[in-house]
């Protein structure tokens, strides 16, 4: 499956948050991948950042990501860096943006 995000940088955080993506610890990478995650890109216009990630079950990817100690981190992290963050609550698995047009 494949599902689109959509997140918001607060003003002034854009050089630290592509910073840490260059810096994404292995062990979180690693249980990305074992939730089911084939692939997570994220696209940035402006403050705007898109998401898109392929996986098995994204709401098993996020259930099994919620509470794991190395991703809580993370997202304390990520929530300073931005004013609209990703939700991995149980709502989190619904919150993808609608598909308006396919090729």
């Amino acid at each position: 499956m494949r599902v689109a995000l959509h997140t918001q940088l607060k003003r002034g955080a854009v050089e630290e948050y592509e910073a840490a993506h260059r810096e994404v610890p292995a062990e979180l990478l690693r249980a990305i991948r074992a939730a089911g995650a084939h692939r997570w890109t994220i696209w940035r216009s402006g403050l705007d950042l898109f998401h898109v990630i392929e996986c098995e079950d994204y709401g098993r990817l996020l259930g099994e990501l919620a509470d794991l100690p190395v991703n809580v981190d993370w997202q304390a992290r990520m929530a300073e860096l931005l004013d609209v963050v990703h939700d991995y609550g149980a709502e989190g698995a619904d919150a993808g943006l609608p598909v308006v047009w396919e090729l």
